[in-house]
């Protein structure tokens, strides 16, 4: 199976990045620029030389990644105005959360978070109605609520940031630390990168496989909140105070988002092919993207998500030489994500030199997710190492 040559020279008719700027996009880097500059002028004396980077080239990549999706402008600044308040409503004083109408139903946190669950369920819910009903006002409701969600999720993080340094400067620090905020990470990533291919393809009808994932994320991220009491800042254990966890954890799960992203749409891919030899004319033959376009989403996501996930490595193998003396000790965290990176690689070079599509490579992304998902979940439950702080 191969993309349509009709879809191949779209693309190459294409005018270049530059050419399809227009004002919105030189104000939207204006604006980038100028919050840049704001944070440098009032916090640079508290960062150090490599938070300073982080800084300057979190700018560039921001105005790029909104100048090439252009959807992402509003969903920044709609972020950006939702965490401005939640923070402003505090005032300085952490013990708002509990008095200020707005932090305690809307902007707090763990308020914003709750939201987002929420809002993953019922959009989860309204894509597979949409589907089901074959009705296009129902699916585009679906993605409405799935921007809500995000939403709420990120200024939920951000927010997250400020409290820490609001319950004790000292222990302050960025939101990727354990379990808890990785699992709103992972929901976050994961939504954006299926709403970017949703708007690419436009078409809707994965939403619900997509936002099945994520939805699960939801129910293990309220259990963790509610049964071990996740939710609450900690201070960070000595192994996290590095600028490394800044730049190795967000790499990590835009790999993770995108595998889980495979997964489900391979799922599609085999109900479609299945559905195609047993009833053309029968529901999944009708109602989802031909198979064209799911594999193309598949080895899409799987290509972005290989290209993160050994970005990651490589910075954890530099953290872990800084903070232990080797780049290496096969540790069980470290051995099974080398599992992971070994499966991606194999999948992505039969395709590449074999020409290997279809049924059997479906199959494996969605084996390629179990297998991340212990690489991620269970050596913290089952195994013990040098990672063993973020256990259950």
């Amino acid at each position: 199976m191969s993309v349509p040559q009709e879809a191949i020279e779209s693309l190459l008719e294409q005018p270049g990045l530059f050419k399809r700027l227009n004002l919105k996009d030189w104000v939207w880097a204006a604006i980038v620029l100028a919050a840049t500059a704001f944070v440098f002028v009032n916090y640079g004396k508290v960062m150090d030389a490599y938070e300073i980077g982080i800084l300057a080239l979190s700018a560039p990549g921001l105005i790029g990644l909104g100048w090439y999706w252009k959807a992402f402008q509003p969903y920044a600044l709609a972020v950006a105005a939702c965490s401005l308040l939640g923070i402003w409503l505090y005032g300085g004083d952490y013990g708002n959360a509990e008095q200020v109408f707005g932090l305690k139903f809307l902007f707090s946190s763990q308020s914003a978070v709750m939201w987002m669950s929420a809002l993953f369920v019922l959009a989860t819910v309204t894509y597979f109605a949409g589907l089901f009903a074959n009705n296009g006002f129902t699916l585009k409701t679906g993605s409405a609520i799935t921007w809500a969600a995000l939403i709420m999720g990120f200024t939920g993080l951000m927010v997250r940031w400020y409290e820490s340094y609001l319950i004790d400067p000292e222990f302050g620090h960025i939101p990727v630390s354990n379990l808890y905020e990785v699992f709103i990470l992972f929901c976050l990533i994961t939504g954006l990168l299926y709403l970017y291919y949703e708007g690419r393809y436009k078409n809707r009808t994965l939403g619900g496989f997509v936002l099945l994932v994520i939805s699960a994320a939801v129910a293990f991220l309220l259990w963790y909140s509610f049964e071990k009491g996740a939710d609450k800042i900690l201070p960070l254990v000595p192994a996290l105070k590095s600028y490394w966890m800044k730049i190795h954890v967000p790499a990590n799960f835009v790999g993770y988002g995108a595998f889980a992203l495979a997964a489900m749409t391979s799922v599609a891919y085999l109900l479609k092919a299945g559905g195609e030899k047993r009833n053309p004319q029968g529901f999944t033959a009708t109602r989802l993207p031909p198979l064209e376009m799911l594999d193309d989403i598949t080895y899409k996501a799987i290509a972005l998500g290989f290209a993160f996930f050994t970005i990651a490595t490589i910075l954890g193998a530099m953290w872990a030489a800084e903070a232990w003396g080797g780049y290496w000790s096969w540790d069980p965290k470290e051995t099974w994500a080398l599992i992971v990176w070994l499966n991606y690689a194999a999948w992505l070079h039969l395709r590449f030199s074999k020409g290997w599509r279809g049924v059997p490579m479906a199959w494996w992304a969605i084996v390629g997710l179990f297998v991340t998902l212990f690489a991620f979940l269970g050596v913290n439950m089952f195994l013990s190492g040098l990672h063993s702080y973020g256990e259950l």
